[in-house]
């Protein structure tokens, strides 16, 4: 018996033995989530520099729009309504592709989505009015003040921290826009009607880009930009064939600009724009769209002859050294349904 217990323990120390030899590749094992953790940084830098692309891309995009308003045969509001009308079928087919095809739209109607929507035709018609009842200048000037209640917004509601950076990067932002607009801008008392409405331009804005930040967090951007520009397409069809004359173009060359208004500015601007804010916060998000103010004042001088004078250049220098202060140093930290509550 003695003997076979000595057996017995030499057979259970060599098993143990071979236990831990056995075990020994899964030594490294610490390293793994240091590998995993690099290729995650890797991967939300990877997203962050697409979302930001992305942006830049949807700004430029989005400054196209008066271009194509001008251009089109139609009245404001009735360009406006085709502008989204025409992009439902591109963002249908966009959002099949996305996971849970175009369905999820509609399963993931919240009341973000909702308000995205009825944000985005309000910001549209309350830019138009300012713009017929004050000065281009002015109704751009109060419009370019979004990202102010975008910024409190997100403070708010989406619990994003606005450090001095954004603030900085803001103030060169606003800065930079009223010198794109130069000495053009002025006050006149008959015109402050027309000056609210600017402003209210902004805060419905403003309101849109928290909405779709919000949204983002259920949707793709193909899907949301698709429910989103629906709705808003029942609005302006309604404010359109109130206030317009005609809806329909009166030419093929009328009819392919709106088609390139849908195309450029709504599935490539505003889808764009969602795509952009499912990574990046909505406060610097809301500052890159002052690109849309140098696109629109680059392609007015390229096409329409305007001037772009030395005060202008420098307000595009000003906005885009403010996005540079403001661009957020860790996105990853800053997931889409952070704090979101609307």
């Amino acid at each position: 018996m003695p003997r076979r217990g000595k057996h017995a323990r030499v057979f259970a120390i060599d098993r143990a033995d071979a236990v831990r030899q056995s075990a020994r590749p899964f030594d490294a094992g610490p390293a793994q989530p240091q590998m995993t953790a690099s290729t995650l940084a890797k991967s939300d830098r990877r997203r962050t520099i697409i979302a930001f692309a992305a942006l830049v891309l949807g700004a430029v995009a989005m400054g196209a729009s008066p271009l194509f308003v001008r251009l089109a045969d139609v009245g404001p509001y009735a360009s406006a309504f085709w502008r989204c009308a025409l992009a439902l079928p591109f963002l249908a087919i966009w959002g099949s592709y996305e996971k849970g095809g175009l369905a999820a739209s509609f399963h993931g109607i919240d009341r973000a989505v909702i308000l995205s929507g009825v944000f985005f035709a309000g910001d549209l018609f309350f830019w138009h009015l300012s713009i017929l009842a004050t000065t281009v200048a002015n109704a751009t000037f109060f419009a370019t003040t979004s990202p102010i209640w975008v910024a409190l917004g997100a403070w708010l509601l989406l619990n994003e921290k606005i450090g001095w950076r954004i603030i900085g990067g803001l103030a060169l932002c606003m800065l930079g826009g009223l010198a794109l607009i130069g000495q053009s801008w002025g006050f006149a008392p008959h015109r402050l009607i027309g000056d609210l409405y600017g402003l209210i331009t902004a805060i419905f804005f403003g309101s849109y880009l928290l909405t779709i930040r919000s949204a983002r967090a259920k949707l793709g951007a193909g899907q949301l930009a698709f429910i989103s520009t629906a709705i808003t397409s029942v609005i302006l069809f309604i404010i359109a064939a109130a206030l317009e004359p005609r809806l329909l173009p009166q030419s093929a060359n009328g009819a392919l600009i709106l088609l390139a208004l849908a195309l450029v500015s709504q599935v490539g601007g505003q889808g764009l724009l969602a795509v952009a804010l499912g990574t990046l916060p909505a406060t610097f998000s809301s500052l890159v769209i002052f690109l849309e103010a140098i696109a629109a004042a680059a392609l007015a001088w390229a096409v329409l002859g305007e001037a772009l004078g030395a005060l202008q250049m420098l307000g595009g220098l000003l906005i885009l050294a403010g996005i540079c202060m403001a661009r957020p140093r860790q996105s990853a930290k800053d997931s889409p349904a952070a704090g979101v509550a609307l």
